[in-house]
């Protein structure tokens, strides 16, 4: 452990699921780290869109995890638990959490923090962990995609879609995003997308097939689901893989099995926050290893969108539901 620490916080909750001003400040008890853990001084937390579809009280937090949303924070580590290195007291971290990220403090494991390189804001620093972990774990890992193959990634100006147009770009990837509207397709092009189509001007099945030359991609990460699906799998080439990480277009989608077994297609997603800490650790080793160098040199970088204090966190859920947002949002809470 360390110094004198308050015992109550300023955190954000909610009595009822519902629109974005059922957020407000609560005060509640500053939590202690346990084996493994640290606590975090949070300097900045990520806002993501699993935090609306908790708040709209649909994605209730796995068991063990705090109530409190947000899942990715940058601070200064002042506590920690037992079976962790006393030198990690002061630490400039960024973690992946499972809850508890809208507050003063936040517990994390400690296994899944990574330190914050010279160089990286800590604003930055909070708009990491979340979308790094899961364009990691669900492209390379899930999705097998290797140097000079073509991915096709759905909301290229979202988080995800800009950290999958960052990270694809460094491994060698050439990505193809789609965006609603001109001004979003300009923006995903100046991150680094090799193309940007406006799904909403042409049918984005038609555009791949035209900028691949009828070859179609090798990956897709889907974050839409629903109808998506079968016109996603229409953009795929032979031995295709098709990786979903979120079911905003619905929970259902109709296929043709018989095309899947023809064009041996592959059908995979996955959801970070539920997964063990042992994984996440894992996952984390991973990251710092192979990854994390490009952060270090100043290479990989969110786009950032907003920052807004903590206390107003029902206006940038808004911001993020209203869609207009390019890149990442975040709270402040120092």
């Amino acid at each position: 452990m360390t110094g004198q620490l308050p015992e109550t916080m300023t955190a954000i909750g909610f009595d009822a699921p519902g629109a974005p001003e059922v957020l407000r400040p609560e005060t509640v008890s500053v939590p202690l780290p346990g084996k493994g853990q640290v606590l975090i001084r949070v300097a900045f937390a990520g806002v993501n869109r699993p935090d609306v579809i908790q708040r709209q009280g649909f994605y209730p937090p796995p068991p063990g995890a705090s109530p409190i949303l947000g899942l990715e924070v940058s601070g200064t580590v002042v506590a920690v638990g037992e079976e962790v290195d006393a030198a990690m007291l002061g630490q400039q971290v960024c973690a992946l959490v499972a809850g508890g990220g809208y507050a003063e403090f936040c517990l994390a494991e400690a296994a899944v923090c990574l330190p914050v390189p010279a160089g990286l804001p800590l604003d930055q620093a909070a708009a990491l962990p979340e979308t790094l972990f899961t364009v990691w774990h669900n492209v390379f890992e899930r999705g097998y995609a290797s140097e000079g193959e073509t991915m096709l990634v759905h909301g290229g100006t979202s988080g995800i879609g800009s950290m999958a147009i960052m990270l694809g770009k460094l491994m060698g990837l050439t990505v193809i995003v789609t965006c609603g509207g001109a001004d979003k397709c300009t923006a995903a092009l100046r991150i680094g997308a090799a193309h940007a189509i406006d799904y909403k001007a042409v049918d984005f099945v038609e555009e791949v097939a035209r900028i691949t030359d009828g070859k179609g991609v090798q990956l897709v990460l889907d974050m839409v689901a629903g109808d998506y699906v079968a016109r996603n799998l229409k953009c795929l080439a032979d031995d295709g893989r098709h990786v979903t990480i979120a079911v905003q277009g619905g929970l259902q989608a109709t296929i043709n099995m018989a095309e899947v077994m023809r064009r041996r297609l592959t059908l995979t997603g996955s959801t970070l926050r539920p997964r063990s800490d042992q994984f996440k650790a894992l996952l984390a080793q991973e990251i710092a290893r192979y990854g994390w160098q490009w952060v270090e040199v100043g290479e990989l970088r969110p786009v950032m969108d907003r920052t807004f204090p903590l206390a107003d966190a029902a206006a940038a859920h808004a911001r993020m539901e209203a869609g207009s947002h390019i890149g990442k949002i975040v709270l402040a809470a120092g």
